[in-house]
């Protein structure tokens, strides 16, 4: 008698050339984040699900709230596969991503297959989950349909490079979902069960504009964003001290991603504008890692007394801390990782933050597992030539749905 994780696996092999051409068919629509026009796309998964009978309920969020939150359209999307009384399992994955860029060696939306690789913007980071997901529960329905209690929810959401405060922040806070267990999209090669979190900052130093031949009659910001700036990198060698005990994650870290200011080369600056992005480890409260930014910058500008400088908070993101309701997740993936890939597969943490953090904060033991390799460089994740191995997301596919089973039979 075939065991029932055996017909799961042979189900995959055998819609596994299906499975590739969905992943493509979400590739090709692009959803470059920012500018953020992502309903499209959402429009386009939920007619690529219904060929599978599965009904996608469309939630847009408001057209003023996504203008003010900074993107052009979001629509999330929730499947609701209900097999009776039960726990309820969430499988969240984002469609939005980063622009491509330059230095492809494929067309960026193309999602060409070569070599046992799928290329594209996205292809990893996270369209692949959207396609290890649906038909792992696919595979669940055609396989062991008749053993299954519970629920199984697909949230596609659309804002994780802005936060994903209007993706599973927006769909939780509005009740629209209440999952027992959540599934973020990551990697096949950890579970990860802890995330940094991460406070962005927007400082403008205001001076007074001069000509650059009488530099005495202005106040130069940039000269005083200087100092500000030294006193931000010196906090790195306090940070260094600060360890995590989280596997996968050292220390905190500040980091200055951009610069602006002056209108000339012969004029005094009058005004810079930078952008902070401070890291912080799961141990942190991000309320005190704030306070203390705050410090260190109110008290460099003291010391220049003639200019003006605002620290604006552009984006909170707390991080992922370990929940203990966790661990049936985790046992389950460990045991159909090890069965799938031949390997122990590690709990660990990472550096990165994302949007599966706002299920943890909504009390929902929350981990990340998916499609994609070793590490975020592998895959060429937000670079040129990103891509997903074939067989990494045939054999993730096969531990989401083995995993499935044993939380729902």
């Amino acid at each position: 008698m075939t065991a029932p994780h055996d017909l799961l696996d042979r189900w995959i092999d055998a819609h596994f050339d299906e499975e590739v051409r969905f992943l493509q068919a979400l590739v090709q629509v692009p959803t470059d984040t920012p500018p953020g026009n992502n309903a499209p796309h959402a429009e386009r998964t939920a007619e690529l699900l219904a060929a599978f009978g599965f009904e996608a309920e469309k939630h847009p969020v408001p057209a003023q709230e996504v203008h003010d939150y900074g993107m052009a359209s979001i629509t999330n999307l929730i499947v609701r596969r209900h097999y009776g009384d039960g726990v309820c399992v969430a499988l969240n994955a984002h469609g939005d991503v980063v622009p491509p860029g330059d230095g492809w060696s494929v067309p960026p939306y193309g999602a060409v297959v070569r070599d046992g690789r799928l290329y594209g913007r996205a292809a990893a980071v996270s369209k692949s989950d959207f396609a290890t997901y649906a038909f792992a529960v696919r595979a669940l329905e055609a396989a062991a349909g008749e053993v299954l209690k519970g629920s199984v929810e697909l949230h596609f959401t659309y804002d994780e490079e802005f936060g994903g405060e209007k993706g599973p922040g927006w769909l939780l806070a509005r009740g629209l979902t209440r999952p027992d267990y959540a599934i973020a999209a990551s990697f096949s090669y950890a579970i990860v069960t802890a995330h940094n979190g991460c406070l962005q900052f927007e400082v403008t130093v205001e001076g007074k504009m001069a000509h650059a031949a009488i530099p005495e009659t202005g106040v130069d910001a940039l000269q005083a964003s200087v100092q500000i700036l030294q006193a931000l990198y010196e906090c790195n060698y306090r940070y260094r001290q600060m360890k995590s005990h989280v596997p996968g994650i050292t220390h905190p870290y500040l980091n200055v991603g951009t610069i602006n200011g002056g209108t000339n080369t012969n004029v005094v600056p009058g005004r810079v504008v930078f952008r902070i992005d401070r890291r912080c480890i799961p141990e942190e409260d991000p309320a005190a890692v704030e306070a203390d930014v705050r410090a260190v910058i109110a008290e460099a500008a003291a010391r220049q007394p003639e200019v003006k400088v605002d620290v604006r908070r552009i984006l909170l993101a707390n991080p992922l801390k370990p929940l203990p309701g966790n661990k049936p997740l985790v046992a389950a993936l460990q045991r159909h990782a090890m069965a799938i890939f031949g390997e122990d597969i590690a709990c660990v943490g990472t550096p990165l933050y994302a949007d599966a953090r706002l299920y943890g904060e909504a009390g929902v033991p929350t981990v990340m597992y998916g499609a994609g390799p070793r590490t975020v460089l592998e895959s060429n994740a937000k670079r040129a030539d990103e891509h997903v191995e074939l067989a990494d997301l045939k054999r993730a596919t096969k531990v989401i749905a083995r995993t499935l089973l044993d939380l729902l039979a």
